[in-house]
């Protein structure tokens, strides 16, 4: 197969029920989100979930909470002790791993002693709040049974940041996701690569070098090891929030190969902007349209076809 990697893709997601506005919390309320139901939805697909409806507990249903020590197997109870979900919670996250395993994202209400990524409160036997540094039950399974999927909570992706990142990193698992859905060979892989060089280097220098030595090897390595390793490489170098010194890196590495084309004035113009985006003092868009405006105006097809250009849909409303 031929695929280019700019081909339109929409990511795969699980989210929690709650978060689209489905009435599944404990009160039979949600917590409808905004972005994601608003900015995100039309460019995504949205898999509902919901752990607690899913073991049959229905809304309204009586809260729950994690209790246990520290260090030890913590309990997913009611809140006045009288039942136990743990061992059903345990079994619906490791069936929903093994059938969403191909996802390109999770989405998980932030604090849930089921959903809750990180952050949820952890009590005592006696009722007492002990800490806030655990992961519901729920949560746990699915990130330890599926590392390199991207996991988010709500309250998180409020942070332009963080949202930016997670937004990336679910368009890139796509993309990869549909060269290995198609009938792919080395030499595909190798022009994958070719087209997120840049964005990958922004994100991991130590990662891209590790990947460039993969994809030297596609011709001599079965498929499914090759895959394996490119995705555990590629999902890790994404994880990755890149800063403003490997952006900067990564702007030189798209300056490099226009500079011979460019007269000594453009060429000032480029590097006066990049030392400005070192310093702070203007965004990283200004630089990113100026160096794409002159690989289109070069016709520099290499760089023209970088993902590190338009990580995601360009309309995608990332900053509102």
């Amino acid at each position: 197969m031929d695929l280019a990697p700019l081909d339109p893709v929409v990511p795969r997601v699980a989210v929690s029920g709650c978060l689209l506005g489905e009435p599944v919390r404990y009160n039979a309320g949600h917590c409808r989100s905004r972005f994601l139901t608003q900015n995100l939805e039309p460019y995504v697909e949205w898999v509902s979930v919901c752990p607690e409806m899913e073991i049959g507990l229905g809304a309204p249903r009586p809260s729950l909470r994690l209790v246990g020590r520290e260090g030890g197997d913590l309990r997913l109870v009611t809140r006045d002790g009288s039942a136990d979900h743990t061992d059903a919670m345990v079994e619906l996250a490791d069936r929903r791993a093994a059938q969403l395993a191909d996802l390109d994202g999770w989405v998980l209400k932030s604090r849930s002693p089921s959903c809750g990524p990180r952050g949820v409160t952890r009590h005592l036997e006696n009722g007492n709040p002990a800490d806030r540094r655990s992961r519901g039950v729920f949560a746990g399974r699915i990130m330890d049974a599926l590392p390199a999927t991207p996991v988010e909570e709500e309250g998180r992706l409020n942070d332009p940041v963080l949202r930016e990142h997670f937004v990336e990193r679910i368009f890139a698992q796509a993309r990869l996701r549909a060269l290995f859905e198609g009938g792919w060979k080395g030499r595909d892989l190798v022009a994958f690569h070719s087209a997120h060089k840049l964005q990958i280097l922004a994100h991991d220098p130590a990662r891209y070098r590790l990947l460039g030595r993969v994809v030297a090897a596609a011709g001599a390595r079965p498929p499914d090891e090759l895959r394996a390793e490119y995705t555990d490489l590629f999902a890790a170098a994404f994880a990755v929030r890149p800063k403003r010194g490997r952006h900067v890196n990564a702007l030189q590495h798209v300056f490099g190969p226009m500079s011979e084309r460019l007269d000594d004035a453009r060429r000032h113009d480029i590097t006066g902007i990049i030392d400005a985006y070192a310093r702070g003092e203007v965004p990283l868009q200004v630089p990113m349209t100026l160096l794409r405006h002159h690989a289109r105006g070069e016709d520099i097809a290499y760089l023209q076809a970088q993902t590190y250009f338009q990580p995601y849909p360009a309309d995608l409303p990332i900053g509102a």
